[in-house]
């Protein structure tokens, strides 16, 4: 297939067009259900490097769950525990195979972000990950190939309409690579860089220079991730997978505490107060997903008020006070943050260390590392400087 022509580009006004190759070779991927569009290909396009990246720096299968051009969730397939697979919808009693941890993880990571998502998968979709996907609400996929089974599966979506595309798992694009704004052509080096624990944490800056072997993979996993997100961007990681990714956001500070609320939001879905509310059994897993973030945030009476709480619960839930968030989260360590940028100030480490931060990567360069690197000395963070920056536009 030389080219392919979408319904229309990022919005319904903006007509013709296409997808092709400059050079008059054929795409490197295959249609096989649906009819992907402008921006479900540059979705698709983004989240297959990311989870390609992963896969070859962990050696385990990895998925990503991508929103907008850019990574609501990314994870590699660890086992799921009793805790996780609850809040994660997933039953306890399912068979998942490292793939379908990666997805379950990668989905469940930002409920709320990744409510109709595009996939991206490292491995050939099996079966177990295709009934996961089944039960969601995705536009498409995009993977290396798809078992007979399960394509049959994903292809029963959106009745009949759910987008597939296989992806050439041996493509490699130009060095150069080109785009146009305004009628005006850039060009530039493909972003190829190499993210793994030798290229990126041989430069421990802090007093503490103690980083476990699973908080490296974290912070490999966090940069890989930030390659490909809008920037500014910052990524909180834990037990292989991402917990909060900030993207898009014009300043740093608010990025880091964008993406904390998220990872304080996932670890607050652990306790059993929330994984014990009452919900009625007509209400669908997006309205739980919703029902819990409200739950979770500063006005909670919005689904538990008088007035609408017999509307998604049996009944009435106890408010989940700041108190016990605060008290919860005290205990939280073991969290990995990556930056694409450096830190300019020292507000950002005093902001991740109260999502349980204890391992950090960044680029380095501020005029301010020192007031950095100190800021992480007296909360005994250990940080790396990479030396590189992993902007992403």
């Amino acid at each position: 297939m030389k080219e392919f022509e979408l319904k229309y580009g990022t919005n319904p006004n903006q007509k013709p067009a296409r997808i092709f190759m400059e050079n008059g070779s054929d795409l490197p991927i295959d249609i096989l259900n649906g009819r992907p569009g402008y921006i479900n290909f540059l979705d698709a396009f983004n989240s297959w490097q990311l989870v390609r990246d992963l896969k070859e720096a962990t050696g385990i299968p990895a998925a990503t769950s991508f929103k907008h051009v850019s990574p609501a969730g990314a994870a590699i397939g660890l086992a799921l525990d009793d805790t996780l697979r609850a809040m994660y919808h997933v039953d306890k009693d399912a068979e998942l195979s490292p793939l379908a941890r990666a997805y379950s993880r990668a989905r469940g990571a930002d409920r709320m972000s990744s409510f109709g998502d595009w996939i991206a998968l490292s491995d050939v979709c099996d079966v177990p990950t295709a009934m996961l996907i089944k039960h969601e609400v995705s536009d498409g996929i995009i993977a290396p190939g798809y078992e007979d089974k399960a394509l049959e599966i994903l292809k029963s979506k959106k009745k009949g309409n759910y987008n597939v595309v296989k992806i050439d798992p041996d493509y490699v694009p130009a060095k150069q690579e080109k785009r146009s704004v305004f009628g005006v052509t850039f060009e530039q080096g493909r972003q190829d860089l190499e993210i793994n624990s030798e290229t990126m944490l041989s430069s421990i800056v802090t007093e503490n220079k103690n980083i476990s072997d699973e908080q490296k993979r974290d912070l490999i996993i966090a940069l890989i991730t930030l390659k490909y997100t809008q920037s500014n961007s910052v990524c909180y990681v834990q037990d292989g997978q991402t917990i909060g990714v900030g993207a898009g956001q014009q300043s740093r500070i608010h990025c880091t505490r964008l993406a904390g609320n998220k990872a304080d939001y996932w670890q607050l879905r652990h306790m059993d107060k929330v994984l014990n509310l009452p919900f009625r059994d007509d209400v669908a897993k997006p309205n739980i997903d919703n029902a819990i973030d409200v739950y979770l945030g500063d006005h909670p009476e919005d689904v538990i008020g008088e007035e609408v709480w017999s509307e998604t619960f049996t009944s009435k839930p106890e408010p989940l006070t700041k108190k016990e968030k605060e008290e919860y989260l005290s205990h939280v360590s073991g969290v990995s943050l990556a930056s694409d940028a450096f830190f300019p100030f020292g507000d950002n480490i005093e902001r991740a260390q109260r999502s349980g931060v204890t391992a950090i990567v960044e680029p380095g360069g501020s005029i301010r590392d020192q007031q950095v690197i100190d800021t992480c000395n007296r909360f005994g963070i250990a940080m790396a400087f990479c030396g590189i920056r992993l902007f992403h536009h």
